[in-house]
């Protein structure tokens, strides 16, 4: 039975094995997935491939600054507990390393690096991290900024990253202000940095929902149609402060909208600073966990179904 590179990256998928062992498994096995896996157990990493098929949704989300360059990463575990262990985490940092010195195009490319003072790929390594941690790890997703100046926040330990990158003007030192709208994102994660990038589908359909909230007010459902229109379009200005980055209130100081307190702090220091990117990264966004039904658990485990 013959065997396709798409095969190859399922079995890897299935076993958290790396590439090469998976090719020789699927030619030992003449392209048989299951005896692949169970030559792969057969070699040793059984325990990997068993936790293979687990859900990751705990973990760590991890950003950092080296040499000018920023990389923000998530990294997924199957327990909050093994997301706070000294290896989970060396693991995450390491990984984060990778994305910094490589700049790989995505986690295909990623795991095809070198693993940080192995001469192993990330792909090889990851079967001995598992069995090492204990658990099904799953590096998620990345991004990487290696123009301007970026400063990373990692927030609750892990919880939510963020990676900012700003224009800075002048010589100054932007740290903290980068810092400063790093934990704005982190605690309000605006849906748009700024009032432009907000797209017309999205305004249309707030104005909608403006129109019909008028349409079941009493007070207001009487009141002509366009007049309707004009009163939404009128309260967008209220959209744009609550869902954009430059146009919020900063939270430490409600004078100031986030965009009028970097001017402002740019200004203090005798430069200028002006916001280009950020990525916010939170850890199991998106990923359904898995809800155990312990009375069906039992039942397995007893044979009485």
């Amino acid at each position: 039975m013959a065997f396709t590179a798409l095969d190859v990256k399922k079995l890897r998928e299935m076993t958290n094995v790396g590439m090469m062992d998976c090719k020789k498994a699927l030619t030992e096995t003449d392209g048989d997935m299951d005896k692949a896996i169970e030559w792969l157990r057969e070699k040793g990493l059984a325990k990997a491939a068993k936790k293979a098929g687990r859900i990751a949704a705990e973990g760590m989300a991890f950003a950092v600054v080296e040499n000018g360059i920023g990389a923000v990463v998530e990294v997924n575990c199957e327990t909050d507990f093994c997301a706070k262990s000294d290896l989970f985490v060396a693991f995450v940092k390491d990984i984060a390393k990778v994305v910094l010195d490589n700049d790989p195009a995505d986690v295909d490319a990623l795991m095809a690096c070198k693993y940080p003072g192995t001469a192993l790929t990330v792909s090889e390594t990851m079967p001995e991290k598992v069995m090492a941690i204990g658990e099904n790890l799953q590096i998620r997703r990345f991004k990487r900024f290696d123009k301007n100046t970026s400063v990373a926040y990692v927030h609750a330990g892990g919880k939510i990253g963020v990676l900012v990158n700003i224009e800075v003007g002048g010589g100054i030192d932007a740290t903290q202000i980068g810092k400063d709208v790093a934990m704005q994102i982190a605690a309000l994660n605006p849906r748009f940095w700024d009032k432009s990038l907000v797209t017309d589908d999205v305004l249309e359909e707030e104005k909608k929902i403006l129109v019909a909230q008028m349409d079941n007010d009493p007070k207001m459902a009487s009141k002509p149609q366009p007049v309707k229109e004009k009163i939404a379009a009128g309260k967008l200005g209220k959209f744009y402060e609550e869902n954009c980055l430059l146009q919020q209130v900063f939270v430490k100081d409600n004078a100031l909208t986030v965009e009028k307190y970097i001017e402002t702090a740019a200004k203090a220091l005798g430069g200028t600073v002006k916001f280009v990117d950020a990525v916010r990264f939170e850890k199991g966004e998106g990923i359904a966990k898995k809800e155990e039904n312990f009375a069906e658990e039992i039942a397995k485990l007893t044979g009485k179904n």
